[in-house]
């Protein structure tokens, strides 16, 4: 029997491959320029590296030069899903990251405050969320998305915090020391592990239907992720950094990361969960089974933070339509979705915080730390886009309420904190911190 063999897939087309070329060249440069600028400013770098994509996208390029616009980014599906494909990498090796910098010994040790904090700080902007987006007008809801899957989605945005952001936050405020500060992390790292969860529920949801059989595979699928990586993945990825970590140098150990996050991310979407679920599951295995010095992982975190996650971000902003708010419809929906997002944060973890017998200004701090939404919350809309749950209108708010309650939480969290008085212990703690900061930093990475 004769066999015809395929002929060979053609190589992308050479006008093609110029315009991405030109695309990631552009959009990586001005990305970091913008998020440096933003850093001077005492902004969030995310904050610069979307507003790229706002300069560059429908907003303000498409009107100022359409020909260039339409040149540079055509309205073409194969070209933008190469950018597409690039920053989903970043995406997923950034939240394999956070992942990795987890503090679980700081989860186990406050937990019980934290939990109050996280439970208040969940629920309350949760419930809001979904509230919102039932009374959202039914012209922002796209054609075909069921209105459960919508208002559970917006649900999800709403009560999801960001630890890169408010990390990165404390760390300049200088109050990565005190109390409040380890605590805010510490729920913010609950939420961080809640927000991931039900986003995978409500993209099967998105998915496969609404159908309780489905919902309940998807329950399944994440039990059994749950049960694998407490059984078979700790050892397994312990076992492969043992393997690795005998070369003299982090490359190897840096692809083993990379191809462990990304095979993660792999087999929960064939699950029918979030691609983000697994990444973020792998990443905790990798910081907590052991193996691997933090530093060798150095190099990994430089090239996400450095070259592919600011990609991601700027391609984000390209899908931002500032000019969808000239609507007073969109207008009053966005301020609306933006008011209930603080007020339910605020709101829930000042709550969570007092009834674990915080003060009204810690609890304050809290709120305004685990307000910030930031890459998070970038990241779900993403989602949402990609599915098909979020129209372009609500897509740009919510991309807009991440950087609003990030640049909202350092003033905030510094009138709030001046007014609480620094302990022995956290005194004790920040001078540990500052002799530990004056060593050579050999064998330990940034946190995000």
């Amino acid at each position: 029997m004769l066999v015809t063999l395929a002929a060979p897939v053609a190589p992308i087309a050479a006008h093609q491959l110029l315009v991405f070329l030109l695309q990631v060249g552009l959009l990586l440069l001005l990305a970091l320029t913008f998020g440096r600028l933003a850093g001077r400013l005492g902004m969030p770098a995310v904050v610069g590296e979307l507003f790229v994509g706002v300069v560059l996208g429908p907003s303000f390029l498409a009107h100022v030069a359409p020909g260039l616009s339409t040149w540079l980014f055509p309205q073409d599906n194969a070209q933008f899903h190469l950018l597409d494909a690039v920053g989903q990498i970043g995406v997923l090796l950034l939240v394999g990251i956070t992942g990795i910098h987890m503090d679980m010994g700081m989860v186990r040790r406050r937990g019980a405050t934290a939990a109050g904090v996280s439970i208040g700080g969940l629920l309350v902007p949760l419930a809001f969320g979904i509230g919102a987006g039932f009374l959202l007008p039914a012209t922002l809801i796209p054609t075909g998305t069921e209105p459960l899957v919508f208002a559970l989605f917006l649900g999800v945005a709403m009560c999801v915090s960001a630890i890169p952001v408010i990390a990165k936050t404390l760390m300049d405020m200088g109050l990565l020391h005190r109390n409040i500060g380890q605590l805010t992390l510490t729920a913010g790292m609950i939420d961080d592990a809640f927000g991931w969860f039900m986003l995978s529920i409500v993209s099967a949801m998105a998915t496969t239907g609404l159908r309780a059989g489905s919902v309940l595979v998807s329950l399944a699928c994440l039990l059994a992720v749950v049960v694998f990586a407490l059984t078979l993945g700790r050892p397994l990825v312990r076992h492969s950094f043992r393997l690795t970590s005998r070369d003299a140098d982090s490359g190897s150990s840096v692809a083993t990361a990379a191809v462990l996050i990304l095979l993660a991310s792999a087999a929960t979407h064939a699950m029918g969960l979030e691609a983000v679920f697994g990444a973020f599951v792998c990443g905790m295995l990798i910081g907590t089974a052991g193996g691997v010095e933090p530093a060798r992982l150095a190099p990994l975190r430089t090239v996400v933070l450095s070259g592919f996650a600011p990609i991601f971000f700027a391609t984000a902003g390209l899908r931002m339509d500032l000019t969808s708010l000239a609507d007073p419809m969109v207008l009053l929906s966005g301020l609306a979705i933006l008011t209930v997002a603080i007020v339910g944060k605020f709101a829930g973890a000042y709550a969570g915080a007092r009834a674990s017998r915080l003060n009204r200004w810690e609890a304050l701090a809290l709120g305004a730390g685990l307000n910030a939404r930031g890459v998070i919350e970038v990241v779900v809309a993403m989602v949402g886009l990609r599915l098909g749950i979020l129209s372009v209108e609500v897509y740009t708010i919510v991309v807009l309420v991440a950087i609003v309650t990030s640049l909202m939480a350092p003033p905030i969290l510094r009138w709030a904190m001046a007014r609480v008085e620094q302990t022995t212990e956290e005194e004790m703690r920040k001078n540990e911190q500052l002799a530990w900061s004056k060593q050579p930093q050999t064998n330990s990475a940034d946190p995000v």
